[in-house]
């Protein structure tokens, strides 16, 4: 007998805006271009989900779990994402403008030349975490863990990083004006 394949759910371009989609299992699922405009994914799983130019503006996603999923030029501007898990995802050119990450899991995510203007990463756990290029200009991460992350050319220009972990950052080019907690 072979073994079965996972449902994939194919939800590419559709209007799910204000949708509540709570707890539901979107693993694999494409999303490719969906609305999802404060749709409420509270604890969904859309482990490697394919959310690419999706719209995710003011969408709530406490503790969801995109693990490797793909939301390369999605749009999240002040989405909540508080204690989400974003382990290997691929956010490359994202707009996170003030979104809320609190307690996020970023680790060995892909955050290149995503936009994270304003976002609040406090405790948030960026190990490994890849933002060449990003913008983190007045992003809180007050003890948030960037050990091991790449920071090259990112702009931090007033960024608080009170007790933040930059054991192994590499911060070549980073632009560090007026940060604020940097020893």
């Amino acid at each position: 007998m072979e073994p079965s394949l996972p449902f994939i759910a194919d939800l590419r371009g559709a209007d799910l805006h204000g949708a509540g989609l709570r707890g539901e299992n979107l693993t694999y699922a494409n999303l490719h271009r969906a609305n999802l405009h404060r749709a409420n994914l509270t604890g969904a799983i859309l482990h490697r989900a394919i959310l690419t130019d999706a719209n995710l503006t003011g969408a709530i996603l406490t503790g969801a779990i995109l693990t490797e999923a793909i939301l390369t030029r999605a749009g999240l501007w002040g989405a909540i994402l508080t204690d989400a898990d974003l382990t290997d995802a691929y956010l490359t050119d994202a707009n996170l403008t003030g979104s809320i990450l609190l307690g996020a899991n970023l680790t060995g995510a892909c955050l290149n030349t995503a936009n994270l203007l304003g976002a609040d990463l406090i405790r948030a756990n960026l190990t490994r975490a890849n933002l060449t290029g990003a913008n983190l200009t007045r992003a809180n991460l007050t003890g948030a863990n960037l050990t091991g992350a790449d920071l090259t050319g990112a702009n931090l220009t007033s960024a608080i990083l009170t007790g933040a972990i930059l054991t192994g950052a590499i911060l070549t080019r980073a632009i560090l004006t007026d940060t604020i907690g940097l020893n």
